[in-house]
């Protein structure tokens, strides 16, 4: 595989990140996201999530340093790269950036860390990590 490899479910990603001692999953919230609604829990793999935001907030512009940021957390460019956020839309375009930039197997996680909103406009309930019962934490 090379490049962008497209999007895979949160059941996917979880079973890719237990049987790849390689697989890397980077979480690209913003810090609030992650201290108020919470992270993905790996300490059973023995893997902790990479946090990178992928936009700064409250400005929410493109973090520009992404890449180097990923670089710098010692993330292979022939790792597995599973990019995670609220729904599966930042973490699109941070997949497509990261295979841009030469990571060979990217994939963006559908659904996200809260998945879509359910009919009385609740996140977390329909399709997502939470909703699929994976393990996460606040902190």
């Amino acid at each position: 595989m090379t490049g962008f490899a497209g999007d895979v479910s949160v059941e996917e990603t979880w079973e890719a990140l237990k049987t790849s001692p390689d697989a890397v999953l980077v979480d690209v919230r913003t810090d609030a996201e992650w201290n108020f609604v919470g992270i993905s829990d790996l300490n059973a793999l023995g893997k902790q999530p990479v946090l990178i935001s992928w936009q700064v907030y409250p400005s929410m512009q493109v973090n520009h340093d992404f890449v180097a940021m990923m670089q710098e957390q010692g993330i292979e460019k022939t790792a597995p790269v599973y990019f995670l956020c609220r729904s599966g839309v930042r973490s699109r375009a941070a997949a497509e950036k990261a295979a841009a930039e030469g990571y060979q197997a990217t994939y963006n996680i559908a659904g996200g860390f809260e998945g879509d909103k359910d009919n009385n406009q609740h996140r977390g309930r329909m399709n997502g990590w939470k909703a699929a019962g994976l393990p996460w934490i606040q902190q």
